[in-house]
């Protein structure tokens, strides 16, 4: 079973050296900038990596799933410690052949094994668990829009938590349309920045997919 893991590149800090000048408070940012994108640039070459060794059968789907999540998360947090970045420019910038990363990481921001599956439990109990969490979800998410939350860093998990959710429900399809519906909006805002929000017309959009969606989703267990 391939191990893959993604490591921060080396700082190269340590302690100054005798007769060294101390780095005035300019460089010191230049400097932590430019380590931070070392490190981003090696986390989506590993999540590439990552990718590729899923597809080949190289990684059990549980090894990649938990490895993917942490990714994602690491992810997260290095683009918030570089403001104003665009991922898809630095990628360019530095001529990265990594469209499986970008899928992952800026389209959908969940691991391939949560995207695509249909379940793997039937148990009644973890069912009914799951189909309340939907629920849950969709309506925490509805509400979220209703009150005027609608930065990109604040719609998104809820709209990962009720993908997560809806997952792990057997019965709903890969292609069932709110799941659809659900990875179009986290696309969206995977290419956004966590701050920038979403236009009123799109609000509106979103709304009327959760709404669609949840009646769709509702529909569906009574079948």
């Amino acid at each position: 079973c391939t191990s893959i893991q993604w490591q921060p590149c080396p700082s190269g800090r340590g302690h100054m050296a005798p007769g060294a000048h101390e780095l005035s408070w300019e460089e010191q940012e230049r400097r932590a900038r430019l380590q931070t994108q070392a490190d981003l640039f090696s986390l989506i070459l590993t999540v590439e990596a990552l990718e590729k060794a899923y597809v080949r059968d190289a990684i059990s789907a549980d090894a990649y799933t938990d490895a993917c999540r942490k990714l994602i998360g690491q992810f997260k947090t290095l683009e918030h410690m570089i403001p104003g970045l665009s991922v898809r420019e630095f990628v360019s910038k530095y001529e990265l052949s990594c469209p499986a990363a970008l899928h992952r990481l800026l389209g959908i921001g969940v691991p391939a094994t949560v995207e695509y599956t249909r379940g793997g439990d039937n148990s009644a109990a973890k069912l009914h668990v799951a189909v309340a969490e939907t629920v849950q979800h969709f309506i925490t998410a509805m509400d979220a829009l209703k009150l005027g939350m609608v930065a990109a860093d604040q719609v998104q998990p809820l709209l990962n938590d009720l993908m997560v959710s809806m997952t792990k429900i057997p019965a709903l399809p890969p292609n069932f349309e709110a799941k659809e519906k659900i990875r179009h909006w986290l696309t969206v805002l995977r290419a956004m920045q966590a701050s920038d929000e979403l236009a009123e017309g799109q609000v509106r959009q979103c709304l009327f997919d959760l709404d669609s969606g949840y009646n769709e989703f509702h529909r569906s267990l009574a079948q």
